[in-house]
Order: structure tokens, then C-alpha cells, then sequence
């Protein structure tokens, strides 16, 4: 059953990665992490839009990094929400079930 907001393919990804990232989801990594799965160009403007809509939908959450030896302003370090993980969930049954039975259309993933 829809909940009222969606979740569209590049925030997937982001949530993808931060999984993936592990306690150490800084949006350097995070973008890292999407060009090179994805053999895409991810600009920081769309990735930090990105997060803070994510962040507002509550799909994740971030805390400063604690190194009491950094100067400046602290790195954020981001995780996936319960409710982030239940939205990634149902988007990615979506995509999975419009393709089941299309294998031979679409041919091996690359």
C-alpha cells in the first residue's frame, strides 16, 4: 500500500550506498560509491539535494563525525532509517516485479 511519498532511482542509490558504506557514509564516499556501481557522473549539488529530501521524507539520518582531531566543520556521517529501509524495500520490489517475465527483453544486467 503507497504511503504518500515515493522514492525515485537515484535516491535508491543513495540509500544503495550508504548500506553499503557502513558506518562510514560520508557524501564523498556516497558519491563514489553511485559513479562507480552506476558508470555515472553524480554531481555534489544533486547528491546533497538529494540527501537533505531524503533526510526530510525521514529515509535517513546523519551525526557529526566524531574525530576530535579534524578542524572545521565536522563531516556528516549518514545511516538508513527503519523507515528508509521499508521505502527502499517496497521500491525495490516495484522495479522487480514490472520485470519479472521480461528477461528476454532485457537481456543480462551489465
Amino acid at each position: 500500500m503507497p504511503d504518500g511519498t515515493s522514492l525515485g532511482e537515484f535516491g535508491q542509490l543513495v540509500l544503495l550506498a550508504i548500506l553499503h558504506l557502513d558506518g562510514a557514509a560520508y557524501a564523498p564516499g556516497i558519491r563514489t560509491a553511485i559513479e562507480q556501481a552506476g558508470s555515472r557522473r553524480v554531481s555534489r549539488g544533486a547528491l546533497y539535494s538529494t540527501l537533505d529530501r531524503l533526510e526530510t521524507k525521514r529515509y535517513l539520518r546523519w551525526r557529526p563525525e566524531s574525530n576530535p582531531t579534524r578542524t572545521g566543520a565536522p563531516r556528516r556521517e549518514f545511516e538508513v532509517t527503519p523507515a528508509g529501509l521499508t521505502a527502499l524495500r517496497r521500491s525495490l520490489a516495484a522495479v522487480h516485479a514490472l520485470t519479472v517475465g521480461l528477461e528476454r527483453k532485457l537481456g543480462p544486467a551489465r
